[in-house]
Formats: structure tokens, sequence, C-alpha cells
């Protein structure tokens, strides 16, 4: 089934939509959603069985809200960004950072980050943003689309006989669902503060 990609996302919402100003806005926002993605993948939450990172829902919640262009490249600045050895990864530290803590464990789903991003974007385009039941529908895909370049990466750089989806997938389901579930309520949220404007 095609999606029909002409409805405004958030962004576009409010502010200048022409010219240089357009611009101008689409500049900061893409430094803001670097900023936000920085500071959101270095907040853990207490959870059990492991803690929550702010991180997934920062990459979903901007690629929503920015659609998927400017969702790109905000995220695609964010990877530049880091791989330039600034610590702005879940786990990068001092030591460890840049493109060797890229191509370590983590590699994979900072791949699903940008994939994720752009189909979060696609959804909004498409007005998924809109209501609760298809933002969560876009949710679900978008998070899938972190975990399995994160999965088959972790095997391929441990091996398959390892329990990989006990290092990297279940451990982070319930958080998952916590933070999906404040995505789907916020993203239609907002819309209706702005009085669901469209073009």
């Amino acid at each position: 089934m095609a999606l029909a990609m002409n409805d405004k996302v958030l962004t576009e919402a409010f502010g200048n939509t022409e010219g240089r100003m357009r611009l101008a806005k689409q500049a900061v926002l893409v430094i803001l959603g670097i900023a936000a993605l920085a500071i959101f993948t270095k907040i853990k939450v207490p959870m059990w069985p492991v803690p929550i990172t702010m991180g997934t829902f920062a990459v979903l919640t901007i690629g929503a809200a920015y659609g998927p262009r400017l969702g790109l490249t905000t995220i695609l600045g964010y990877m530049i960004v880091g791989a330039l050895g600034f610590d702005i990864f879940a786990n990068s530290t001092a030591e460890l950072n840049g493109l060797s803590y890229m191509m370590g464990g983590t590699g994979g789903y900072l791949v699903g980050y940008v994939l994720a991003t752009v189909a979060l974007g696609m959804a909004a385009r498409a007005g998924w943003d809109r209501s609760f039941g298809k933002m969560a529908l876009a949710l679900l895909v978008g998070n899938a689309l972190i975990y399995v370049p994160g999965l088959i990466w972790l095997g391929q750089l441990y091996g398959w006989d390892k329990p990989i989806l006990a290092w990297g997938l279940t451990p982070f389901l319930i958080g998952d669902v916590l933070k999906l579930g404040l995505a789907a309520v916020l993203v239609p949220g907002l819309w209706k503060m702005l009085g669901n404007a469209r073009g």
C-alpha cells in the first residue's frame, strides 16, 4: 500500500515555510535535533532488567516531527559529530568514541537509527502522526528497523553461537514499550495543541 506523503510534519506547522527564513529555521532545527539526540542518548532511567536509555525515543520522535529529509539530515549530522570523536553516543566515553565506538557492538543500531528516522518521517508525511493508533504502528516499525541491523551486526561481530537476542533485544523490550507509548501519545498530542494545522 503506497503512502500519500503530502501532509505537513510538525516542524512545518509553525514558522517560515519559504525562502531564506525557511532555510534558517531548518538549520536551527538540525542543530537543536543533534543537541537533543546527544542529550537524550545520555539519559538513563533506572528500570528492570536494564536502565532505559532515551536515545531511541529521541530518534523516533525527531523522525516524526522533522519528516524524512530534515530528519535524515539531522541524524546524519549526529553521526558525523559522533564520528569526529565527540562523546555523544549512549555508551561512548572520552576514551572510547568516534569511529572505533561506531564500529563496535552498537554499530548496527546506529545504522538502524538512520533507517528508523526516515521511516518515521515518511509515516508523518503520510499523516500517521495525527492519531495514536497509526503513530504507534509507525513507531513499532521504526523500532524494528533499529533492532534488525543491530542484531545482525552483533551476530556478525561476535558470532551467531552467542546469545545475541539476550544481549541485544530482550532486556530492552519493557523499556521500549514505555518509550513507544510515550512517543505515540506525545506527537499526536502536539498536533492537537497546534490545532492540527495542515497545508
